[in-house]
């Protein structure tokens, strides 16, 4: 299941304002009290919001990551965007390795009709939409499933990944600091990031520009680290000077459309 645009809106204020009523989401959006009370349901069903007296308010969280299939549904247009473009970047017969998260997830997607990949990954999810092509080659590590993300996390994937050379690593972050520090929700998510950077030609970080500023408690790496960043769109204002450093700007590809 997708979230509409309106309900994405709806998500978006409630970050800003905090608690929401009907009446004003009604208003708002010009449509009926129903109607709204619908959108909320569905959006504290997913964990994007919770149902208070009147109305919701915004599930403050920002040491937590959301549940995978609730991050699956956040932003679906701009990670396909950014997916087709990933994609368009990879040839057939090209060896790569994926980390977890959802964006690298829409990146596998994209290439269902790649043939001929070596693919590396800890990324159950990415295994799987990709095992849909029998001329594909896909490692995978073995130990215990990180349920409901569908992951494996471990020393022995980070060995995993150093034990290849490959020529893309495609994966994501859970937030970017001012100052261009990436960070996660889990220090294992980290170390796992390191060992495939460190093992590709070519490093590929995909996110959407909710990302900036996002906090999370595990760092490890920075910006200027990546060979190529993948974004939905340009990054914010704040954020503008980081990118005049270093040739940052010059690293990365704007996915705006891609999907279209």
């Amino acid at each position: 299941m997708n979230i509409t645009f309106r309900q994405q809106d709806i998500v978006d204020l409630a970050r800003q304002g905090g608690f929401l009523s009907v009446e004003t989401l009604a208003e708002h959006f010009c449509l009926t009290p129903q109607t709204i009370r619908r959108d909320i349901n569905i959006l504290c069903d997913a964990n994007l919001l919770r149902r208070r007296r009147g109305g919701a308010e915004y599930v403050e969280a920002p040491r937590l990551n959301l549940a995978y299939d609730s991050r699956r549904i956040v932003h679906p247009t701009a990670k396909q965007s950014i997916g087709a473009l990933v994609a368009g970047l990879i040839p057939n017969g090209a060896s790569l390795s994926f980390g977890i998260g959802t964006t690298p997830e829409f990146v596998a997607l994209a290439m269902q009709g790649h043939e001929d990949l070596t693919v590396i990954t800890n990324n159950l999810n990415v295994a799987m939409a990709l095992s849909v092509t029998a001329s594909n080659r896909i490692i995978i590590p073995g130990g215990a499933m990180r349920l409901p993300d569908r992951d494996v996390l471990g020393p022995h994937v980070e060995e995993m990944y150093r034990n290849y050379r490959v020529d893309f690593g495609v994966f994501g972050v859970g937030g970017i600091e001012p100052d261009g520090t990436l960070v996660d929700f889990d220090r294992a998510e980290v170390l796992a990031r390191s060992a495939m950077r460190e093992s590709c030609r070519r490093s590929v970080l995909v996110a959407d520009v909710s990302k900036f500023g996002r906090p999370a408690p595990a760092r490890g790496g920075h910006l200027s680290d990546i060979d190529l960043l993948v974004l939905d769109a340009p990054p914010p204002p704040a954020f503008a000077a980081l990118f005049d450093q270093d040739g940052l700007s010059a690293r990365v590809r704007i996915a705006a459309g891609e999907a279209a």
